[in-house]
């Protein structure tokens, strides 16, 4: 079964590998939105996979490297891309959440990225 938990987080960011035209190339901002995914067997006892509880306390160990900061000040975040994004924040995740399948990063309503470890 897969159970996921959802979270926002406000940061600034600029891309430096794109072309000086490029709009991205400036300092802008979103208000991100990530899924965290984790999938594993329903406990019969329990009935869950995962407490909600504890995929929130995952977060609130990273979130605050994140919210409202330079995501280009972040160690391995040099590029921010929302790929580049996920991927950090998989590589946060996972030691703490052995669990963990997927994650979904949103930079706008309407654009993200899924990422799975792969």
């Amino acid at each position: 079964m897969i159970v996921f938990k959802e979270f926002t987080f406000d940061a600034a960011h600029f891309l430096p590998n794109v072309p000086e035209t490029h709009k991205c190339r400036n300092m802008h901002g979103h208000t991100y939105r990530i899924r965290i995914y984790v999938e594993g067997p329903l406990d019969p006892l329990l009935g869950w996979v995962m407490d909600f509880a504890d995929l929130k306390k995952a977060w609130k160990r990273i979130e605050p490297q994140l919210d409202h900061k330079v995501l280009n000040d972040i160690e391995g975040l040099s590029n921010p891309t929302a790929e580049h994004i996920a991927i950090w924040a998989w590589e946060q995740l996972k030691p703490v959440l052995p669990l963990l399948s997927r994650i979904e990063l949103y930079e706008t309503p309407s654009s993200g990225v899924m990422y799975n470890g792969q």
